[in-house]
C-alpha cells in the first residue's frame, strides 16, 4: 500500500513547493523506494491548456496528452517517472466531473455538496492508480488560507484519517523572512501559517523554511516550539546556485530522513546521490560557455519557456559548457529601424520556441533568414519549424505569399490548421471554428525518420516518439518546391501524412521539428536534440 506525502503552502506563493517535491522525490527514488508526484490545482480552469503564459508560465503536456501544470515537467526531470494525466487535477475539472454526474442523475436526488462529494472526488483522484508505488507525493497548489484551497485541505484531513496512523505525511513550506532594517530573520509568519493550517485539521509533520539568510538553531527551536514538530524536522531551504543542487542541499539538511522517521521508517543507509553530484559538478566547472538566443514572443516572463529553458541547460551538461541564454522578444525585428544582425552576430546558436498568432511572426522569421544566411545553428521548435518552412518558401522557392492560416486567409498556405489525424485511439477530427481548450494534437506520437538524415544520426535511431501540442501543420503540397529549397523533410509521420521534422543537410546545423523535445530532457539524460545543438554552438563559438 503506497504511503501519502502532503505538501502544502503558506504565507507566500512561489515558495518551491513543485521543486520541493521533486527534490524529495529523487531523494526516495536514492535511497532505492519507487515514487510518483501528483499536483492538486485549486483554479476553475478545466486545464492550464487555454491559461495565458504570462499568467501560469509553460503547459506541460504529457505522453498521454494531457496539458498539465508545469511543476510536473520539475516532478519528470527530478525523477524520470513520466507524469500522465492522472497526475494533474484542477478544481475546474472536479466541479465539471461532479456537475456531468449531477445531470445524469447519478446521485439520485442527493443534494450535491462540497462535502462529501468534491472532497470524495478529491480522494478518489490522488489515490487511483498508485497500487505500484512506495510514496505517492501530493502538492497543493497556493497559499493556505485560499479560498480556492479549502476543499483540497479538507479532503487531505479527511484522506489522513482515512490512511491510518503511519501511512501519510503532512509537509508545509513557508517562508521566514529577513527584515533587513531589523537584521534578523522572522519566524512569526510561519507560526500563524502552521496555526492557519492547523485550525483547518492538518498539523504538519515537517516543515520546509524558505529563508535568505541562514536559519539559527535557536530559530529552528523557536519555530518547533511554537509550531508543534520536533526541532530537526524545521528544514532550512536558501536559494542554490542550481535548481539540480537543490536535492544534495535537502538531503544535507536531513528532509529526506525526517520524513521516513514521521513514517516510523528507520532510514537505512545514505541514498546514491552520485547522479546528482555529477550534474552539480558538471554545471560548476564548465569547460567552456556558449550563447543562445531565444528568439520568442513569450520572452517577459521565462517560465513561459522553463521545460526549454532547463532543456537547454541540459545540453551544456551533455557538453560541458555553460550555456548563457539571451531571450529576445521577436517583435524588436519588426520595427523598420531594427538591426537583425547587430542583435544576432554575437549569437553562437539562434533557437525559435513554439507560439500562437500572428504577433512576433516576421521577427521570428528574419531570424530564420539570417541564422540560414550566415550559417548559424538553427533550432525551430513547434512555430519555429513552420517559419523555417515559410521562410523557405518565400526567399528561396520564389513564393512570396507563404504564409500560415492562423494569420488570416492566404493565398500561399504553407502552413494550415489540421482538421484530422490519426492517434492511438483513432481518428481524430477538429472543426477550424471549435473550442480552443483540448483541441490540438496532444501528446506522443511516432515519427518515423529518413535513415540517411542527420536528425537519425542524431538521434541513432529512424523510429522515434515525441510529444506534440499544437494545431497548425506544415502543407505537405508543398514539400517538393522547399525540398528543392534545399529544406529536407526528414521526419514524417508513419503514414506519411504529417511533417515532423525539417533539416538543411548542406547547413552547419539547421533542424525543425513539429514536436516539443524540451518536455522529454532530464539533466541526467540530456534530449539528444538539444545535446546536439548545444555542440554545434560550441563549434561555432570556436569559428567566432
Amino acid at each position: 500500500m503506497a504511503r501519502f506525502i502532503f505538501i502544502t503552502g503558506g504565507v507566500v506563493s512561489s515558495l518551491g513547493k513543485g521543486l520541493m517535491a521533486a527534490s524529495l522525490a529523487a531523494l526516495l527514488q536514492a535511497r532505492g523506494y519507487t515514487v510518483r508526484i501528483r499536483k492538486f490545482d485549486p483554479y476553475l480552469n478545466v486545464d492550464p491548456g487555454t491559461m495565458s503564459p504570462y499568467q501560469h508560465g509553460e503547459v506541460y503536456v504529457t505522453d498521454d496528452g494531457a496539458e498539465t501544470d508545469l511543476d510536473l515537467g520539475h516532478y519528470e526531470r527530478f525523477t524520470g517517472v513520466p507524469s500522465r494525466q492522472s497526475d494533474n487535477i484542477t478544481s475546474g475539472r472536479i466541479y465539471q466531473t461532479i456537475i456531468q454526474r449531477e445531470r445524469r442523475g447519478d446521485y439520485l436526488g442527493a443534494t450535491v455538496q462540497v462535502i462529501p462529494h468534491v472532497t470524495d472526488a478529491i480522494k478518489a483522484f490522488a489515490q487511483a492508480q498508485t497500487d505500484d508505488v512506495d510514496f505517492v507525493l501530493c502538492e497543493i497548489g497556493g497559499t493556505v488560507g485560499d479560498i480556492e484551497s479549502l476543499p483540497f485541505i479538507e479532503a487531505i484531513r479527511q484522506l489522513r484519517n482515512d490512511l491510518g496512523r503511519g501511512q501519510s505525511v503532512s509537509i508545509h513550506v513557508t517562508l521566514v523572512p529577513y527584515i533587513a532594517a531589523a537584521g534578523e530573520l522572522k519566524t512569526k509568519p510561519t507560526q500563524h501559517s502552521v496555526r492557519e493550517l492547523a485550525a483547518l485539521g492538518v498539523q504538519p509533520d515537517v516543515l520546509v523554511c524558505r529563508c535568505e539568510h541562514h536559519l539559527p538553531d535557536s530559530d529552528r527551536a523557536k519555530i518547533a516550539l511554537f509550531c508543534n514538530v520536533r526541532k530537526e524536522a524545521v528544514i532550512p531551504a536558501l536559494d542554490a546556485a542550481s535548481i539540480y543542487a537543490v536535492p544534495m542541499q535537502y538531503h544535507a539538511e536531513g528532509l529526506d530522513s525526517e520524513v521516513l522517521r514521521a513514517f516510523d521508517i528507520v532510514p537505512g543507509s545514505a541514498p546514491d546521490l552520485s547522479r546528482w553530484t555529477d550534474i552539480v559538478d558538471r554545471l560548476t566547472n564548465p569547460e567552456g560557455e556558449v550563447t543562445v538566443g531565444v528568439v520568442g514572443k513569450y520572452v517577459g516572463l521565462q517560465d513561459a519557456y522553463k521545460s526549454l529553458n532547463e532543456a537547454l541547460v541540459h545540453g551544456g551538461i551533455a557538453n560541458r559548457v555553460k550555456v548563457n541564454i539571451e531571450w529576445i522578444d521577436a517583435e524588436l525585428f519588426e520595427q523598420p529601424d531594427s538591426d537583425v544582425a547587430a542583435r544576432l552576430e554575437p549569437l553562437h546558436a539562434i533557437l525559435v520556441p513554439g507560439a500562437f498568432g500572428e504577433r512576433g511572426a516576421e521577427g521570428k522569421i528574419a531570424s530564420v533568414r539570417f541564422a540560414r544566411e550566415r550559417e548559424i545553428p538553427y533550432f525551430g521548435i513547434c512555430f519555429g519549424m513552420q517559419m523555417a518552412c515559410v521562410e523557405g518558401a518565400r526567399d528561396l522557392a520564389g513564393i512570396d505569399g507563404a504564409s500560415s492560416t492562423e494569420f488570416g486567409p492566404t493565398p500561399e498556405p504553407v502552413v494550415g490548421m489540421i482538421t484530422e489525424w490519426m492517434s492511438a485511439d483513432g481518428l481524430q477530427k477538429r472543426e477550424t471554428g471549435g473550442d480552443l481548450g483540448g483541441t490540438m494534437r496532444l501528446g506522443a506520437y511516432p515519427a518515423t525518420l529518413d535513415g540517411n538524415s542527420v536528425v537519425s544520426s542524431i538521434y541513432g535511431a529512424t523510429a522515434i516518439s515525441e510529444r506534440h501540442r499544437h494545431r497548425y501543420e506544415v502543407n505537405t503540397g508543398y514539400r517538393d518546391v522547399l525540398e528543392k529549397g534545399g529544406l529536407v523533410f526528414s521526419g514524417m509521420s508513419p503514414d506519411g501524412m504529417l511533417p515532423e521534422i525539417v533539416e538543411r543537410p548542406d547547413h552547419p546545423w539547421f533542424v525543425g521539428v513539429q514536436f516539443h523535445p524540451e518536455l522529454k530532457s532530464k539533466p541526467f539524460d540530456p534530449h539528444p536534440l538539444f545535446a546536439s545543438f548545444i555542440e554545434a554552438a560550441v563549434k561555432q563559438s570556436r569559428l567566432v
